[in-house]
């Protein structure tokens, strides 16, 4: 006897066509039935979910199509193969069933070879499709590993060349995304939103400071105050960041990740009152990204230890921040920050560099 596997639930209010139905299945098959649409329902719902539905049109209370339809509707439920077996042999009976997204109709009285034939071929379509959508999500999880990787691998570059920066990535990438997530339940950039997902904003986050590796080290690792002229060209740490996402993202023929990381590098330095660099752009004019990494950023700058300057406390900091609400940061963001900062705070203790700066943080 062929092992049963393969579980088939038959729904018809008539006992004999049920009866009719296992003798010509379960030689081969695992066979339950339901005598109504509910009890359809439930089951096709439950922990004995069947591989494959034998569904009549005929019922009381509730027809097979409407069966149909619920089924189809339900994410539980909607990838179980549908077939109709009825009485009901017309072309528009057929395609009404059809269109409900049944994948075959069988017409009464029923022939066992034809029923098990049909059986069979729609398992074995389920089982490839099965097999497609788990070897589709392999894919998607090994490109998305692929991108995370990629983006550490930078961000640990830029790291490298600046020894100050520590836990700086971690903790702007943590922040971006609590004020991203803030301002997208708030309701606030909308038009944003359908473009760019809170995730892929966090994940590109880490990269807003890789154009440093273009930075010679006598600017980028100088302890005290830089000359004008070399302010000019740590400035072009953003340009250089811009450019060097750009050659990799013109490599792909998709929007990716690196769009996002592009623009938040090229941006992260502008200011709401149109003083920043690299293009002095003003309000709504600034990526919405940039706006929110400029305010991870500063934060980050002002709590942790440099050579030249001793952590701030987290209160001085976060009044710092609320200051620059429309100069230098956008008031939107200056709110939700204000609103979430014990929660910014944690994530700041959390990934701490040094003691001394979890101490001024809890000050």
């Amino acid at each position: 006897m062929m092992k049963r596997t393969n579980r088939i639930l038959i729904v018809d209010d008539n006992h004999v066509n049920i009866l009719i139905l296992k003798q010509i299945l379960e030689q081969e098959h695992q066979v339950f039935a339901a005598v109504n649409g509910y009890e359809a329902l439930e089951l096709a719902s439950g922990p004995m979910k069947p591989d494959i539905i034998l569904l009549d049109v005929l019922m009381p209370e509730m027809d097979g199509y409407e069966v149909c339809r619920r089924l189809k509707e339900n994410d539980e439920t909607r990838d179980i193969p549908v077939l109709f077996v009825t009485t009901q042999g017309e072309e528009e009976d057929e395609a009404a069933g059809l269109a409900l997204g049944a994948v075959d109709y069988i017409v009464k009285p029923v022939r066992p070879s034809i029923v098990l034939a049909r059986v069979r071929n729609h398992l074995q379509l389920k089982t490839h499709q099965d097999q497609l959508e788990d070897l589709v999500r392999d894919r998607t999880r090994e490109l998305q590993l692929t991108q995370d990787v990629t983006i550490f691998s930078l961000a640990c570059l830029a790291e490298m060349r600046d020894n100050e920066l520590g836990g700086h990535f971690k903790r702007t990438q943590n922040y971006v995304r609590l004020l991203a997530s803030a301002a997208k339940a708030k309701g606030a950039y909308k038009e944003y939103w359908r473009q760019i997902s809170v995730s892929m904003l966090h994940k590109s986050a880490p990269l807003h400071d890789v154009g440093k590796v273009g930075v010679p080290d006598n600017i980028l690792l100088k302890p005290g105050k830089l000359t004008e002229e070399e302010f000019a060209i740590m400035k072009l740490h953003t340009v250089y960041g811009r450019d060097s996402l750009e050659r990799a993202e013109s490599l792909l023929q998709y929007k990716s990740f690196l769009s996002v990381a592009k623009e938040i590098a090229y941006s992260h330095h502008e200011r709401w009152d149109g003083r920043g660099y690299p293009e002095g752009l003003a309000g709504d004019a600034i990526p919405v990204s940039g706006r929110i990494m400029a305010v991870a950023d500063v934060y980050d700058a002002l709590i942790s230890k440099r050579v030249y300057k001793d952590p701030l406390p987290h209160s001085t900091a976060v009044q710092i921040v609320l200051e620059g609400s429309g100069n230098h940061f956008d008031p939107v963001l200056c709110e939700l920050f204000e609103r979430h900062q014990e929660e910014i705070r944690a994530i700041a203790i959390a990934d701490a560099d040094l003691e001394e700066e979890r101490e001024a943080l809890r000050r």
